[in-house]
């Protein structure tokens, strides 16, 4: 099981993005990568994960950029010492980054059909890009290594949910020898593709766009949001624990005559 101070690292390592300004300058970043670069998106249920999984931490340690999504982060970090930052979830900040790409060859490697080809068609509406080479989620990890080694994309856009589609990043990312953006976007093609819904945009100012999700997906989603809930809180107690253990300053115990005895003591 892994340490949570190997979990705070982690939080600790996601990109503040505070204003529309350092918005604009991680778009510009993410269009001029010069080597496989992994974009993921890290929740409360994603925490959950990392605490539960080694190999589950270990895929979002090799993470290149790592965004924090979500309400629940967002009340966790003032807890843990650190910043909020602007909700940088994926639903939304992925196609905003295809709309600002100049034209690219996209790969989508996830979901399933209708809801693949229904996507493509949303996207090939509203963006530049040529999305050369579909493929469900469901095939063994090694496949989208041979496709995107044959189609070589500039883009790669996984939609398999956590942490499957971090652990197929983390090999595309070793397996790759050109410059690609790997993105972790969840359930980003099934919105795309009308499968599930948006909640209305008061529901998502008033952080309550889980329920509505929770609301059509119950049975899917009810351990994530509801069990995971009580997880994700007793996470946090370890995680502050954690980071007051890291931070406590180390308090010399005993008096002098206990200090190690060295030769010159022995002799004497």
């Amino acid at each position: 099981m892994p340490n949570p101070r190997d979990v705070l690292e982690l939080i600790e390592r996601m990109r503040c993005v505070s204003s529309d300004a350092e918005r604009r300058a991680l778009l510009a970043s993410l269009g001029a990568v010069e080597r496989p670069t992994v974009l993921s998106f890290l929740n409360a249920h994603g925490v959950n994960v990392c605490m539960g999984s080694d190999p589950a931490l270990a895929a979002f340690r090799s993470s290149d950029i790592l965004l924090r999504d979500g309400v629940g982060l967002q009340v966790a970090l003032p807890l843990l010492g650190l910043p909020t930052g602007l909700n940088m979830n994926g639903t939304d900040f992925i196609p905003l980054l295809l709309r600002t790409l100049s034209a690219r060859k996209v790969a989508i490697y996830g979901t399933a059909t209708p809801w693949l080809d229904r996507a493509r068609a949303v996207l090939e509406t509203d963006t530049p890009h040529n999305y050369t080479d579909l493929q469900h989620g469901f095939h063994p990890v090694e496949h989208y290594v041979e496709q995107a080694r044959a189609s070589r994309p500039d883009v790669i856009l996984l939609a398999m949910g956590m942490p499957r589609q971090e652990e197929v990043a983390t090999l595309l990312k070793r397996s790759l020898d050109y410059p690609v953006l790997i993105v972790n976007g969840g359930a980003i093609v099934d919105f795309l593709a009308g499968r599930f819904k948006r909640a209305p945009e008061a529901v998502q100012r008033s952080g309550l766009e889980w329920a509505f999700r929770l609301a059509q997906e119950p049975k899917r989603l009810f351990h994530r949001y509801c069990t995971g809930a009580f997880g994700f809180a007793h996470t946090i107690v370890l995680l502050r624990r954690a980071s007051s253990l890291r931070s406590a300053p180390i308090r010399s115990t005993g008096s002098a005559s206990a200090a190690p005895r060295t030769p010159m003591h022995k002799e004497l």
